[in-house]
């Protein structure tokens, strides 16, 4: 009588989610749910210390400014040190502040200048980690599977992200903001326990350089020489502004006058979440052979909010608009990824997406302070419009953009140090 053979046990994983891979995107769901959290958790605490929304603005802004300013040394140190390393150091600098934050709240003694400093270093901690954290993920996959392992990637961190504001929320009305920064600070240390144990036997020691200020050089003409990186960096500089400007000022206020209030532009806001879902879902079977064409296209939907606000819409419907730009914007999301997952040498990564960051960022604060003054000078409906005028004015001109159309798909990631993306797309046109 022959024993039958045992069950086959299936894999935990994808083959494609290698072991940096997977402690990558368990790191960054631990720390999306508590930073999602403490977010909300730092405005209560400003305000039960008796601080009213400038002071909230404030501390905000302390956070913004350190993460625009110490940006692109982070990116050059993490190309010249081991990027794991400035990921666990950064970890640790949130964790130390974020615990900080929390003990100072929880005695009852917090004071708006700590409280302004504390949300500083975590900028500052989150300016070193952000570069080397994407440098280090685009070294953990291969290209051929690097769109389907960036979109499981997003999903994670878009799903941590809606999940923690929805906990987090519910935890400071329940046991208010001290607890919930103190949870932030353990995701912290746990996420950095986490990128410790990352390999990277694999990845190329890094040269001796010659210093600071090349290594800057460096990553500016990597950005700078290649027409689809930085025209699209420049058009979400001012998109991601304009659309801040929208959810986080106009939003609320259409919401308050002409929807019923808080809760459904809180569906609103979720409604987008479940998008960036499904947008992810799309990405991980639909490998579009022009990349950022179909990236870019996809962006154009991004103005639709803006308008919905506008008119203004019914909650349903502003939610239905809401969704299809939370998936239309996943698409451009991926796409993006996988393009400088492909075009960008290794050991320039962190500086480019330094860049990349900068852009992305740089412009928030500003239009969000002159939401305001906008709406003073011209109405709040002539500048919501404005909103969806520039995002679909801007990804207008991208598309005039040659490399933009052109660049495609490869299976082979380039090793090429510096070749110029127009070289790389003429020989694809040729193909």
């Amino acid at each position: 009588m022959t024993t039958p053979p045992a069950p086959r046990r299936r894999p935990h994983r994808p083959a494609w989610a290698g072991r940096n891979y997977t402690l990558l995107t368990a790191a960054a769901v631990v720390t999306g749910l508590g930073n999602s959290g403490a977010l909300i958790a730092a405005a209560f605490a400003v305000l039960d210390a008796g601080g009213d929304g400038g002071d909230v603005g404030l501390v905000a802004a302390a956070r913004t400014l350190p993460l625009v300013a110490f940006l692109l040394i982070g990116g050059a140190l993490a190309d010249r040190l081991p990027r794991h390393r400035v990921m666990v150091a950064a970890n640790a600098l949130n964790c130390a502040s974020q615990g900080l934050f929390a003990v100072l709240v929880l005695s009852g003694e917090a004071r708006l200048w700590q409280m302004a400093v504390l949300a500083a270093l975590s900028g500052i901690g989150q300016a070193f980690f952000g570069p080397a954290a994407e440098g280090m993920l685009f070294s953990s996959v291969t290209s051929e599977q690097s769109a389907r392992a960036f979109a499981l990637f997003r999903m994670g961190l878009n799903g941590s992200q809606i999940g923690g504001a929805a906990l987090g929320g519910a935890l400071v009305a329940i046991v208010g903001p001290g607890w919930v920064l103190a949870v932030d600070a353990a995701a912290f240390a746990v996420a950095g326990a986490l990128r410790a144990l990352l390999d990277v036997s694999h990845i190329a020691p890094r040269e001796p350089g010659g210093g600071m200020l090349r290594d800057l050089r460096e990553g500016w003409q990597e950005f700078i020489g290649r027409p689809w990186l930085w025209s699209i960096v420049v058009q979400f500089a001012v998109v991601n502004a304009v659309v801040a400007a929208a959810d986080a000022v106009y939003g609320p206020l259409v919401a308050e006058e002409h929807l019923g209030g808080a809760r459904p532009w809180g569906f609103a806001l979720a409604a987008f979440g479940a998008g960036t879902v499904v947008g992810g879902l799309t990405m991980m079977r639909w490998r579009p052979r022009r990349l950022l064409l179909a990236g870019a296209l996809c962006v154009l939907p991004f103005a639709l909010p803006s308008a919905a606000l506008a008119v203004p819409l019914s909650a349903p419907a502003l939610c239905a608009v809401m969704f299809v730009a939370g998936a239309s914007v996943e698409v451009f999301g991926v796409s993006w990824m996988t393009a400088l997952h492909q075009e960008i040498p290794e050991n320039k990564l962190s500086r480019v997406a330094a860049y990349d960051w900068l852009g992305s960022i740089a412009l928030v604060p500003v239009a969000t302070a002159l939401a305001g003054p906008a709406e003073s000078a011209f109405g709040r409906t002539a500048a919501l419009w404005g909103c969806s005028a520039l995002i679909l004015l801007l990804t207008l001109a991208v598309l005039c953009v040659p490399d933009v159309r052109r660049l495609r798909r490869r299976d082979a990631k380039p090793v090429a140090e510096g070749k110029p993306a127009t070289e790389l797309t003429a020989a694809q046109e040729k193909r």
